[in-house]
C-alpha cells in the first residue's frame, strides 16, 4: 500500500488507496470477488442503517454509517475504474454538473418563481428534460422498480404530477382516502378476499398521495410510527414484568390502559425522535 498521505484533507485519497489495496493481488478475497451486482444488497442495507442512525440523533452513529456508505461509493467507482469505464473523479464531476443543472435558481439568473412554479415542479421538469435528452421518452423511464413500495408509490406520483396529472388542492385528496376506506369495508363485507387486497393497496396508495400533498415523506412517517409502537409496547411489557407478569396474562382493557400510560410517559422521547408526540 502507498504511504499514508500527510495532509488530513487527503483522507478521501487515502480511502481510494485502501480500496485499491483491498482489490489488489494481495487484497481481501471477499472484496476482490465483488462486482456491482453483488454489492447492491449490501449498499441498501448500509443506507437503511444510516437512516436508522439519523433517526437516533446520535452523531457518532451517523458519522460511522456515512463512512460505510462512502466506502460503497468508492467501491463502485473502483470497479468502474478497473474496467476502464469511470473513476471516483468522474462520479464527483457528474454530481457537480447535475447539481448545477438542477439548481438554476442558485447557479444561473433564472427567476423560476415568476413562472408560477415551485422548486419541486422545477426540479421534476429538469429531470424530465434530462431523460428526454438521453432518449428516454417514457414517463417512468429510469425509475427504479425495486424500491420499497411506499417510496415507489411516492416516486410514481411525483412523476405523474410533473406532467400535470395531480389534484391542485388537498381537499380532494382527503376525500379520496375516505372513499378508498369505504371501498375496503365494502369488499370486506362482501367477503371478497381478492378485492380486499386490491382495495387495501388503493388505500395505501391514496395515503401516500395525501402525505405528498401535506409535505410528509410517507416512508419516514411510517418508520416513525413503527418506532413509537415498539417503544410503547416495550414500555408496557416492562411495566408488567416489574410486577412479575407477562403480557399474555393481562386483559385487553388493562393493556389499553397501560398503552395510554406509555404514550404519556414516552411523549418527550417521541417528540425528540419524530417531532410529533401525538398519535
Amino acid at each position: 500500500m502507498a504511504d499514508r498521505p500527510e495532509k488530513e484533507d487527503d483522507a478521501i485519497a487515502e480511502l481510494q488507496q485502501v480500496m485499491a489495496t483491498l482489490r489488489g493481488p494481495a487484497g481481501c478475497p471477499w472484496d476482490k470477488s465483488q462486482d456491482w451486482n453483488t454489492l447492491t444488497a449490501w449498499t441498501l442495507e448500509e443506507a437503511y442503517e444510516l437512516a436508522d442512525a439519523v433517526a437516533s440523533g446520535k452523531t457518532d452513529a451517523i458519522r460511522d454509517e456515512l463512512a460505510d456508505l462512502m466506502f460503497h461509493v468508492v467501491f463502485y467507482a473502483r470497479i468502474g475504474e478497473e474496467q476502464g469505464l469511470f473513476g471516483l473523479q468522474d462520479v464527483a464531476r457528474q454530481a457537480v454538473e447535475k447539481l448545477r443543472r438542477r439548481h438554476p435558481h442558485v447557479f444561473r439568473p433564472v427567476n423560476w418563481q415568476s413562472e408560477g412554479k415551485s422548486l419541486e415542479d422545477n426540479w421534476q421538469r429538469i429531470k424530465r428534460q434530462e431523460r428526454l435528452d438521453r432518449g428516454e421518452d417514457g414517463m417512468f423511464s429510469g425509475m427504479a422498480t425495486n424500491m420499497p413500495a411506499l417510496m415507489q408509490a411516492l416516486a410514481l406520483q411525483r412523476r405523474a404530477a410533473s406532467v400535470g396529472f395531480d389534484w391542485p388542492e388537498q381537499e380532494p385528496v382527503f376525500a379520496k382516502v375516505e372513499e378508498e376506506t369505504l371501498e375496503v369495508r365494502h369488499a370486506w363485507e362482501a367477503q371478497d378476499a381478492n378485492r380486499v387486497e386490491e382495495e387495501i393497496g388503493d388505500l395505501l396508495f391514496s395515503a401516500v398521495n395525501l402525505a405528498r400533498h401535506l409535505g410528509v415523506h410517507p416512508e419516514k412517517a411510517l418508520l416513525g410510527s413503527i418506532r413509537r409502537f415498539r417503544q410503547r409496547l416495550l414500555w408496557v411489557e416492562n411495566e408488567l414484568a416489574t410486577a412479575g407478569r407477562r403480557m399474555e396474562d393481562a386483559a385487553l382493557d388493562e393493556l389499553d390502559e397501560l398503552w395510554e400510560q406509555a404514550k404519556l410517559a414516552l411523549a418527550p422521547h417521541d417528540a425528540q425522535s419524530s417531532g410529533n408526540p401525538s398519535q
